[in-house]
């Protein structure tokens, strides 16, 4: 089916605003590409140097120009429970590498962050910044000139963004992105979020809380709630980075390490040295990045990819807007419930029928472009597959089914969750913001009520301990931007909100930060610019302001006479690094670079 005609203007719209930078990035990418295979420009010394500890079989390989040999770039570490399972992808690699004729090396290692250990703690304030690191980290890795084609080895939050921006800034090299998938489920993230709310209430005590946690986040593999980990393999996959149906496979299966093995196989063949060469930043333009953005809204996503999507873009020469995100919201329904926006887990939304049903079905009604490039071949209708073992260890595919498996879990068109996406935009004398609304519910859409003003989630945190918040209010947390201290996720402010709420007062929450993927019921205007510390609007709030969220209208408005808004001046706060924790100094060059959030938040691309 054509493209929706909303779908097509809106992308449209980015082509015609991206020409100036989409053009130099393909001139760029294209005078990188016509220098061959890039060994063949490496002295004797150089290419010694790079093969230097390889087998001699793999030594004669590499010394001529026609073996390709896959660069492994990877985010392994044994902290992060969906990181763990890629210690052994490398010799896996290798392996399936040779079996085609080529050759495989880890080019280099990035740093990765679980957020959800930070979560509440001064290393927070990294883990924005982390993303961009993650992208440099990447480039010194691919810096070498040995490599036809990179495999990225990520998952989590920062890192598959940054390691999408490495891949677009070497976009002359092939990539593909090979998941490690989703841990089986545990505790079920209802049960684990009330014990949560009890233990925000003093109704049970820490080594309660330990044991939901601990039966929820169980063993190797992705936290099974949509937050921005999922929500980045969902994105691989609709972009074409991720080979179809491997995103949600459990680790540790056969299928898992089939999909790995052929991942690495397919890379060799869209390498310069085939009759298939697909350069990530070719293969990757204004449709795919469209796509993301559909599938994002269609699964109620995570927030923030409302700052990742923008700077992924930007490596591609591709001017992504807020507004785009906005309009495209209004078209796209939401066709997921996975928690924290229903009870289900990832899971579940595999069994429902998973990305293959639902690319099907947005294809169906021309939500996405089909005629998109893939590292599978062209044409997105490829991806409406189930993966299965088939035989000798291989990847066979099958049709998704027509029909969900749970339409509680998975919907179609006709009969969606809501009639539009999950996340919207919100514009108004406060400046923009994000929300999203796939886990509200509709009689808390619209907010009006005082400002409580905190400066830290701490204060908030302590308010609510001392028994002084049981009122209805909006909360307002502000210097928490990416330039006054890296932008942190807020999410610890979920439980004492969600107590209050579930107490009957009308809250909402308000703040220059980030509350992440894992945001729930709670309204949230989040990614507030310009920021606080920036003079922006809400640096002129005052305690007892009246606020209006309007999630509907899409508006944030306070309520006060424009004159005396105008006359105020905004609030300053101390900023110095003595008051936060170790490492931040580190990140200080980051935080005088960086651009405002609805630019991504970007160091690299803040002009």
């Amino acid at each position: 089916m054509s493209a929706h005609a909303r779908i097509s203007a809106i992308t449209d719209r980015i082509v015609e605003r991206s020409k100036p930078t989409r053009e130099r990035y393909l001139e760029r990418l294209r005078a990188a590409a016509s220098k061959g295979v890039q060994r063949s420009v490496l002295g004797c010394a150089n290419l010694a140097h790079g093969f230097a500890v390889c087998s001699p079989a793999d030594k004669d390989a590499l010394a001529g120009d026609h073996i390709p040999n896959l660069g492994i770039i990877t985010a392994y570490n044994d902290m992060l429970s969906a990181h763990q399972p890629f210690e052994t992808y490398p010799a896996i690699i290798r392996e399936a590498a040779a079996e085609a004729g080529g050759v495989a090396q880890v080019a280099g290692g990035v740093p990765a962050m679980c957020d959800g250990v930070t979560q509440g703690q001064p290393g927070m304030e990294l883990s924005l910044f982390s993303r961009d690191l993650i992208a440099m980290s990447a480039g010194v890795g691919l810096s070498h000139n040995m490599f036809d084609a990179a495999l990225f080895l990520g998952v989590c939050d920062k890192i598959v963004p940054g390691l999408v921006i490495a891949a677009l800034s070497f976009g002359h090299l092939p990539s593909i992105f090979v998941p490690a998938g989703p841990m089986t489920t545990g505790l079920p993230n209802d049960e684990k979020s009330r014990v949560r709310q009890l233990f925000a209430e003093g109704k049970v005590g820490r080594a309660e809380l330990l044991e939901a946690e601990s039966k929820s986040y169980h063993g190797p593999g992705t936290c099974t709630f949509y937050g921005t980990a999922n929500s980045n393999q969902m994105l691989m996959e609709i972009m074409g980075f991720h080979l179809p149906g491997s995103s949600f496979i459990n680790p540790g299966t056969p299928l898992r390490e089939a999909l790995t093995r052929e991942a690495a196989k397919r890379a060799l063949a869209i390498t310069a040295l085939g009759n298939e060469f697909t350069p990530a930043g070719e293969m990757i333009d204004e449709r795919s990045v469209v796509n993301g953005v559909v599938g994002l809204h269609a699964t109620g996503g995570s927030t923030n990819h409302t700052l990742h999507l923008v700077a992924m873009a930007r490596a591609a020469g591709i001017q992504l807007t807020w507004q785009d995100i906005a309009e495209l919201s209004e078209v796209v329904p939401l066709l997921a419930r996975v928690y924290p926006n229903g009870l289900a887990d990832v899971n579940h939304f595999q069994a429902a029928g998973g990305m293959g049903f639902l690319i099907k079905e947005l294809l169906k009604h021309g939500l996405v472009h089909d005629d998109v490039r893939t590292v599978f071949g062209r044409g997105l209708q490829a991806y409406t597959v189930d993966a299965r073992l088939g035989e000798n260890g291989t990847v066979r595919r099958e049709p998704s089914p027509e029909k969900s498996v749970d339409p509680k879990v998975l919907s179609s068109i006709e009969t969606p969750f809501q009639a539009n996406g999950g996340l919207k935009m919100l514009r108004g004398n406060l400046g923009k913001a994000v929300i999203k609304i796939s886990a509200v519910k509709p009689e808390r859409h619209i907010i009006e009520a005082p400002a409580i003003i905190f400066h830290s989630q701490q204060e908030l945190q302590d308010a609510f301990k001392e028994g002084k918040l049981n009122r209805d209010f909006i909360a307002v947390v502000r210097f928490q931007g990416p330039k006054a201290n890296g932008m942190p996720e807020l999410h610890k402010l979920t439980p004492p909100l969600g107590v209050l709420q579930d107490r009957g007062f009308r809250v909402a929450l308000l703040t220059d930060g980030r509350m992440s993927g894992a945001s729930g019921k709670v309204p949230a205007a989040i990614h507030v610019t310009p920021e606080a510390v920036d003079g922006g609007p809400i640096a002129r709030i005052r305690e007892g302001d009246i606020i209006r969220l309007d999630a509907i209208k899409g508006t944030l408005e306070l309520l006060v006479d424009a004159a005396d808004m105008a006359e105020r001046e905004p609030v300053t706060v101390d900023l110095s690094d003595n008051e936060f924790g170790m490492g931040r100094e580190l990140f200080a060059p980051f935080r005088r670079a960086v651009g405002a959030s609805d630019q991504g938040a970007s160091v690299l691309f803040h002009h």
